[in-house]
């Protein structure tokens, strides 16, 4: 821990350093809360946040990848990293710091769209145990999404290589078990095999997530991915 609590108030508040930051957060808050009102959020009449949460991943695809291309990149582009590990800190203190340093900082631009709910509160009544639930499963898949950009960073000094694989990579863990490809499987596809790759979707642990379900498998899919991923980092950076 004593390793770890430097990386990340460098990484976090190095954010803040500069506009891109803000930048960031302005941008992820105004396209989340704009896509989810042009999709419907008033005409629904419906006190819940559907139209955000069926957005959202897929809005991480681009704002997630943007937030962790920089994590190594930076590092070796720059030479700092040969600095960085001559000091009594480990691959894996190094590795935790900065993931929970970007981890923080998206869970900012979530509660950025806090105003959303509490504009769902004002119009009527909602469930706020399916508001909390949901935003805990965005929390789950962020950190998966942020642990495989931070292996992507990890893999090269080019910080648009590693954004470019980031989102590649994202988008197929995305559809891997979606609607779209299993009604593809469902043509040639044995019933057991639909269920394996089922089993493996992002979007159906999310939405579950959504609906107030706080499911143990869709915890332990999220956070075994992720520990998963944060190894291989740690992998990479002794290798």
């Amino acid at each position: 821990m004593n390793q770890i609590a430097p990386i990340f108030k460098k990484e976090f508040f190095g954010y803040f350093r500069s506009p891109v930051g803000y930048v960031i957060l302005a941008v992820f808050h105004i396209v989340v809360i704009s896509l989810a009102i042009f999709a419907g959020y008033y005409e629904s009449n419906q006190a819940n946040l559907n139209t955000l949460w069926n957005f959202l991943p897929w809005a991480f695809l681009i704002f997630i990848p943007a937030t962790g291309m920089r994590l190594w990149s930076e590092e070796k582009r720059s030479g700092s990293i040969e600095l960085l590990f001559t000091l009594p800190i480990s691959p894996l203190s190094a590795v935790l710091g900065k993931f929970l340093a970007a981890w923080a900082f998206i869970g900012i631009s979530l509660a950025l769209t806090f105003s959303l709910a509490l504009t769902t509160s004002y119009l009527g009544d909602p469930d706020w145990g399916v508001l909390i639930s949901g935003y805990f499963g965005s929390l789950l898949l962020a950190a998966s999404y942020l642990s495989i950009s931070s292996v992507c960073s990890a893999l090269t000094k080019n910080q648009v290589i590693a954004f470019v694989i980031s989102v590649l990579i994202c988008f197929l863990a995305t559809i891997f078990g979606s609607h779209i490809l299993l009604s593809v499987l469902e043509k040639f596809a044995a019933p057991g095999v639909i269920e394996f790759f089922g089993n493996f979707s992002f979007l159906n642990h999310f939405q579950t997530m959504t609906r107030g379900l706080i499911e143990i498998g869709a915890i332990s899919f999220f956070t075994t991915l992720t520990i998963a991923f944060l190894a291989i980092n740690v992998i990479v950076l002794e290798k």
